[in-house]
């Protein structure tokens, strides 16, 4: 019987097939880096505000605390946002008529809260309750960033579920003292150290179940 494929088609046969599995290596690889980018992560990405509101000049220059425009942070699943009237108790005096702050004034005057667009913004089917890690001993800076380096607010952390789990799995890396929760700038001289103690007095016992995320 003549021979119907010539010899050469073995060796077409196996480098097409070694790389088609290249090929599908490398397509993993480019998912896999585009799904890490800040182009889905929103990582590093400033959102355009009704105010260009600073972090920088309200907490690092005039020292606020967080907790003055995010008052339910501590006991509440949602950080909150300030309603117009916690504003304008500084802004009734300080740059009043700047046109700036006009839409902060219409807020006030039509009695509708400003539109915000949310940095931090987990998808719908993820569950986070701001007030359980606050009181384990987690900094905002954690989650946040150095908000009070920030002339304007972005998104400094992927907020993927990598990266929390890299926090649940090992929280020693993580918590502070509760008192230094709030506080931007704190560092631990040994954080490994103090960190098991703290986990061990917060009794901090964080779960990667599915359904403790996910609900």
């Amino acid at each position: 019987m003549p021979q119907l494929f010539h010899r050469s088609t073995n060796t077409i046969a196996r480098v097409s097939l070694f790389g088609a599995v290249f090929f599908l290596l490398g397509l993993g690889w480019v998912f896999a880096t585009l799904d890490r980018s800040s182009y889905n992560t929103r990582e590093g990405v400033t959102r355009e505000q009704p105010v260009p509101f600073s972090h920088d000049h309200h907490v690092a220059a005039l020292g606020i605390d967080c907790r003055y425009c995010h008052a339910s942070v501590e006991t509440s699943a949602f950080a909150g946002l300030p309603p117009t009237a916690t504003c304008i108790n500084c802004h009734a005096l300080i740059w009043n008529d700047s046109p700036m702050l006009d839409p902060v004034r219409e807020s006030l005057a039509r009695g509708e809260p400003l539109r915000w667009t949310r940095v931090n913004d987990l998808p719908d089917f993820v569950y986070f309750d701001h007030s359980i890690h606050v009181a384990k001993g987690v900094g905002c800076v954690t989650c946040h960033g150095r908000v009070d380096q920030m002339p304007l607010m972005m998104q400094a952390t992927s907020l993927q579920m990598e990266w929390c789990l890299a926090c649940h799995r090992d929280p020693e890396r993580f918590v502070r003292p509760l008192d230094a929760v709030f506080e931007m700038g704190w560092t631990a001289d040994d954080q490994e150290d103090l960190g098991r103690q703290l986990v061990a007095d917060h009794d901090v016992r964080p779960r990667t179940s599915c359904s403790t995320c996910h609900r």
